[in-house]
């Protein structure tokens, strides 16, 4: 009963990111149900139902992703009713998924998430990192036609969700974003695969400015 709640649940982010071109895809979501769950038994916890159903799902209402928000979050509700998660696991899902994200704590500050929301929030933010982390980076440039990089631009501190989402560039993304996040997991082995990805992520900028600099 608890795993079919999963595979469906799996299959609905499979549905509503599947055509997503922004790095916000199903890829990523099912990326990040595998690290949550890994976390998860580092972290002793056996039932993991909620962790993988909020991992699959934090995207699906996301403004970056959707154009309604609203209605992606009734159309939520309503799936997760006729799966029958109770109302106090549909409230702990989307109490995860709308208080994980890195721009809603530049605004309000950390969340108060439970244990299963701080597992989410660190493997969706270790998915941010390492060679995979690069690539998104990357790829949400191009989405968002940001330039690659220009000396000219330094990186900023950003204190709002507004003044985040504008255009800045992808290699400052490093400095703006990717390079704070080892600092806010919430877990010791969230914080310690943070860590290792992070210094992989070091030594390709190291090798990127030695390109781009050879002339």
């Amino acid at each position: 009963m608890k795993q079919n709640k999963v595979n469906v649940t799996r299959q609905y982010a499979k549905e509503k990111l599947g055509d997503d071109r922004s790095g916000h895809d199903f890829y990523h979501v099912d990326r990040v149900a595998k690290i949550a769950k890994k976390l998860a038994e580092q972290e002793g916890l056996k039932d993991t139902v909620i962790i993988e159903a909020a991992s699959y799902l934090h995207d699906v209402i996301d403004d970056k992703v959707v154009e309604n928000v609203a209605v992606e979050k009734e159309n939520l509700q309503k799936f997760l009713k006729e799966q029958n998660f109770s109302v106090e696991e549909i409230c702990e899902i989307f109490e995860i998924i709308e208080n994980i994200s890195f721009s809603k704590e530049l605004e309000e500050g950390k969340a108060d998430l439970t244990l299963s929301g701080k597992i989410v929030q660190d493997a969706d933010r270790i998915d941010a990192l390492g060679a995979i982390g690069i690539l998104r980076t990357a790829y949400y440039g191009g989405h968002t036609q940001s330039p690659l990089y220009d000396p000219n631009i330094a990186p900023q501190t950003f204190k709002t969700k507004q003044a985040y989402r504008e255009k800045s560039t992808v290699i400052n993304h490093f400095y703006e974003k990717l390079f704070k996040l080892p600092a806010t997991m919430n877990t010791q082995a969230g914080e310690k695969e943070a860590q290792e990805r992070l210094i992989f992520m070091k030594e390709f900028l190291k090798k990127f400015y030695d390109e781009w600099n050879l002339s």
